[in-house]
């Protein structure tokens, strides 16, 4: 089973403790509110990324980052992994927002 960290609304902060999970984890999704690059640089040298931009997100990290994602994930489940007011990931094949 893929081990992911969701993280979201991180507002440019990275810490030790943010990166201690991500070292635990197969791969990280993030739901947006990046904020400074740096973030996302710093998760892709240790693991695999997906993410979209949010709301605070700058021009730059909208073009490194789509607004939408759509995914399979261990090539079961369609995934549409986005960033609303309150980021959530959407599962699309049951309809169930978590």
């Amino acid at each position: 089973m893929t081990k992911i960290l969701l993280l979201s609304d991180t507002h440019s902060y990275m810490g030790e403790e943010i990166l201690k999970h991500v070292k635990q984890a197969d791969e990280v999704w993030h739901a947006g509110d990046i904020g400074d690059l740096k973030v996302t640089d710093a998760i892709k040298k240790l693991k695999p990324l997906r993410a979209v931009f949010g709301n605070i997100d700058s021009a730059e990290a909208r073009l490194e980052f789509p607004e939408h994602l759509k995914f399979r994930c261990e090539g079961r489940k369609s995934l549409d992994h986005t960033h609303w007011w309150l980021s959530r990931t959407v599962c699309s094949c049951c309809k169930r927002n978590d």
